[in-house]
C-alpha cells in the first residue's frame, strides 16, 4: 500500500513538471543580433533598395552629363557636322550632304596632315562678302603663290596644276583670269563644278581666320559615307614666311 503510493505521487509530479507553463527564459539559437558581433552589418532591404535606386540614379545622371560634356568639348574644339548646301562642289559634293569638318586647323599642327591646311583641303569658312553665311570649298592657291586660270586650267607660279577629281560635264566654259597673288594668312579657293561655282575667280582670297574647319569625313547619305579623299598633286606649297624665318635663323 505504501508503495503503491510512493508511485502515485511520482506519477503526479512528473505529470506536472511536463505540463509546467510558467514564463521561463528564452533563448533563440537562430537568431543573430547586432549586439553579438561588432563587425555584423545590419542590412535593412527596404531602406538598402531605395538607396539603392537613388545611388544608381545619381550615377547615370552623372554619365550623361559627362557624355554632353565631352560631345560639347569636342562641338567647340575638334569636330562639327555641317551641311552641304548647292551644287558647287559636284561631282565630289552634293547638295544635302552632311560632312564633319576637322576644327584643329586652327592650331596649325605642322607635323600631321589633319593639323594644318594644305591644297586640296575641302575646307568651310564664313564669305568675306557676307560673313552670316558660309561656303564649302577647295584650297587650290596657298600663301605666297600665284595663281592664274589660264583656258579653264590653273597655273600655279606658272606650272600647270593636276586636277584629277574634275570632270569634264561640270567644267566646259573654260575662262580665263589674270594671275592673282595669294598673300600671307590667306588662300585662293574653287569649287570642283567650275562652271557654276562663286569662288576665288570672282570675289577674292578667304582669309585664314574666316576658316573654321576643313571637311574629312561624310556621314550622310549612308550610300556614300566615308572619308573624303585629299588632291594628289604634281606642285609642292610655297615656303610659308615663319618657315622661311626659321631656316634663316638656323
Amino acid at each position: 500500500m505504501k508503495l503503491e503510493q510512493t508511485v502515485l505521487v511520482f506519477k503526479s509530479e512528473r505529470s506536472f513538471t511536463m505540463f509546467d507553463f510558467r514564463k521561463k527564459k528564452q533563448y533563440n539559437f537562430g537568431f543573430i543580433e547586432a549586439q553579438d558581433d561588432r563587425d555584423i552589418e545590419v542590412v535593412r532591404l527596404k531602406n538598402e533598395s531605395r538607396q539603392g535606386i537613388w545611388t544608381e540614379s545619381l550615377k547615370l545622371v552623372r554619365d550623361i552629363i559627362l557624355i554632353i560634356a565631352v560631345f560639347i568639348l569636342l562641338g567647340v574644339f575638334v569636330a562639327q557636322p555641317v551641311v552641304v548646301e548647292g551644287t558647287s562642289m559636284l561631282p565630289v559634293l552634293h547638295d544635302g550632304e552632311r560632312l564633319l569638318v576637322n576644327k584643329l586647323v586652327y592650331y596649325k599642327i605642322k607635323s600631321v596632315r589633319w593639323g594644318h591646311i594644305e591644297r586640296g583641303d575641302i575646307i568651310v569658312f564664313w564669305y568675306p562678302k557676307e560673313p552670316d553665311k558660309s561656303y564649302v570649298k577647295r584650297v587650290i592657291g596657298m600663301p605666297g603663290e600665284t595663281v592664274e586660270v589660264r583656258n579653264g586650267k590653273i597655273l600655279i607660279n606658272g606650272t600647270e596644276l593636276n586636277e584629277p577629281y574634275l570632270d569634264k560635264e561640270h567644267n566646259q566654259n573654260l575662262p580665263s583670269f589674270p594671275p592673282k597673288k595669294v598673300d600671307e594668312h590667306y588662300f585662293f579657293v574653287m569649287g570642283d563644278n567650275r562652271d557654276n561655282s562663286s569662288d576665288s575667280r570672282y570675289w577674292g582670297l578667304v582669309p585664314e581666320k574666316y576658316i573654321y574647319g576643313k571637311a574629312f569625313f561624310r556621314y550622310w547619305k549612308p550610300q556614300d559615307a566615308g572619308f573624303l579623299e585629299h588632291g594628289e598633286y604634281n606642285i609642292e606649297p610655297a615656303k610659308d614666311v615663319d618657315d622661311i624665318r626659321a631656316e634663316s635663323d638656323k
